[in-house]
């Protein structure tokens, strides 16, 4: 298998960058949708404006993948930023993943761990003694990918809605 190009995300991939992340947000909707927030009208124009207000912050990191074969054809992205002392997490400086998401048509080809490993590479280079990602509990395949990178489980996010007993 050949290894995905990964590089920063550049103005030009903001149009895909809405579309990747409005579908992490539909995705993420699909598995609990009480948990998470409900795709809304206009969701790729603001998920692709939000990333690209990041892509100059000096604390942020927005990688893009594309297929060997297709370089301009950009299939996945990577979202992360590093995070001082956090006494509500109870964490010292440390690197987070965001958003991690790659086209179904893409998956399996190795273009998820290339963008977590050029993140966690990013991340290091800023300083990051370490890195924290969460995922949802119905994400099973990205849970065995994140574990085959190093990362292991510290924390269960619980979730009650109001009147729940």
């Amino acid at each position: 298998m050949t290894a995905p190009l990964v590089r920063p995300a550049e103005p030009r991939d903001v149009p895909t960058l809405g579309r990747l992340g409005a579908a992490l947000v539909r995705l993420h909707h699909e598995w609990d949708a009480l948990r998470f927030i409900a795709p809304m009208p206009g969701v790729e124009q603001g998920y692709g404006r939000y990333l690209r207000g990041l892509m100059g912050d000096a604390d942020s990191i927005v990688l893009v993948a594309a297929l060997p074969d297709s370089p301009d054809d950009v299939v996945g992205y990577c979202y992360g930023a590093m995070r001082g002392r956090d006494w509500e997490l109870l964490l010292d400086p440390h690197g987070v993943i965001h958003d991690v998401y790659v086209d179904e048509h893409a998956r399996r080809r190795g273009v998820g761990r290339g963008l977590v490993l050029a993140a966690c590479a990013a991340l290091e280079a800023k300083g990051a003694p370490r890195v924290l990602l969460s995922t949802a509990t119905a994400n099973e395949e990205g849970q065995a990918l994140f574990a085959s990178l190093g990362f292991r489980p510290t924390m269960i996010e619980m979730t009650r809605e109001r009147g729940g007993s």
